[in-house]
């Protein structure tokens, strides 16, 4: 017989303060690092639970809306799209793009340029964030956009493109 063992004495009452935590939505802080034409909202990171290594939040983007220009330096995003069309550009001169809706994922390696763009003209775009460390870092950038952004299709094992 196998028994799971968990560092700790759970019984001294220590996880009831230090164990889960639910961070109501009408909580988030606005309080952290922000881009021209988003929202930002932050729910998990070092300061409101101690969280060591991801921040994740909320990202609003009213409609027809576009962001400004920036990267989040050597940090791993995720962006869920939750309600709404997303279309980001990214590269040098932001010449790429690709579009993703409810329920996509969308992720963003280190010190790519991006931005985030509200591809409808009547619904906001929500969207949550995960970073892969506990600080917001945002770094954003003055880069005058390509004219006519190359659209590039999602190819993965399973989109495979055109």
């Amino acid at each position: 017989m196998s028994t799971n063992h968990v560092s700790g004495d759970h019984r001294d009452g220590k996880w009831k303060h230090d164990g889960v935590r639910v961070i109501p939505g009408n909580s988030l802080d606005a309080n952290t690092a922000q881009t021209p034409g988003m929202d930002r909202r932050a729910a998990i990171n070092y300061a409101r639970v101690g969280a060591q290594k991801i921040w994740a939040g909320t990202v609003s983007i009213h409609p027809n809306a576009k962001t400004g220009a920036h990267h989040h330096g050597e940090l791993e995003s995720v962006i869920y799209v939750v309600r709404g069309k997303a279309r980001m550009r990214w590269g040098e001169q932001l010449e790429f793009t690709a579009e993703a809706g409810p329920g996509d994922f969308i992720y963003v390696p280190p010190y790519v340029p991006h931005q985030e763009i509200n591809a409808s003209r009547d619904e906001p775009l929500e969207c949550v964030v995960i970073r892969s460390d506990n600080e917001a870092v945002v770094v954003n950038l003055d880069i005058e956009p390509a004219e006519k952004p190359e659209d590039v299709a999602w190819i993965d094992p399973i989109h495979r493109g055109s």
